[in-house]
């Protein structure tokens, strides 16, 4: 098995990641994740999916093409350009809704239903909010964070979340947890 060999690349990644070195965003989803993220939305028909951190789409771009035609997206960044541009390429499509603001305000002023898959991929609902994030999956549904191993634009003292957060993850009664030293490393929980 060759697991570089990623063969179900979305159709707009390529666009969206010439656009990324385009303005110079350093903090593009890698696709193991994204090939990862699209598998998991593809176990859930008529799903409701929640990203925390859209960057500039690539990984919604998985997301999206994970989809069936009944399921919806919401993605939350705080970064007007960086939500106008992923607008761009994902506005017209009726499943996904792009919000720009706060992921801590959004999270706190959150009343919708719960979701069947969480990706957070900003400081809110991953190392903030955690509790309020983790009170919007589904039982049954997936959590997945990444960039657990350590990564070159680290700064100073992140390791330190990291470690809390993975053993506050691992004391918790409601989750099933795995965690994979794959990719940027992963964090897969279930809620039971």
């Amino acid at each position: 098995m060759n697991d570089t060999n990623i063969q179900d690349i979305p159709k707009i990644h390529n666009e969206i990641t010439r656009k990324s070195e385009e303005i110079g965003f350093s903090m593009p989803s890698d696709l193991y994740v994204g090939s990862f993220l699209k598998t998991l939305i593809a176990s859930k028909p008529n799903g409701h999916f929640l990203e925390i951190g859209t960057g500039i789409g690539l990984s919604l771009s998985w997301m999206v093409e994970g989809m069936d035609a009944d399921s919806k997206l919401i993605s939350v960044d705080n970064d007007e350009e960086l939500t106008t541009i992923a607008n761009n390429y994902f506005g017209k499509d009726d499943r996904v809704e792009l919000i720009c603001k706060d992921g801590t305000e959004w999270i706190k002023e959150y009343t919708g239903e719960q979701f069947d898959l969480i990706f957070a991929d900003a400081w809110p609902g991953k190392y903030s909010e955690i509790d309020e994030v983790l009170n919007l999956v589904k039982f049954g549904g997936f959590y997945i964070i990444d960039d657990m191993t350590k990564q070159p634009n680290w700064p100073e003292g992140h390791e330190d979340n990291v470690i809390a957060l993975t053993e506050y993850l691992e004391q918790r009664k409601d989750l099933q947890l795995t965690k994979m030293n794959w990719s940027t490393g992963l964090i897969m929980a279930v809620k039971k």
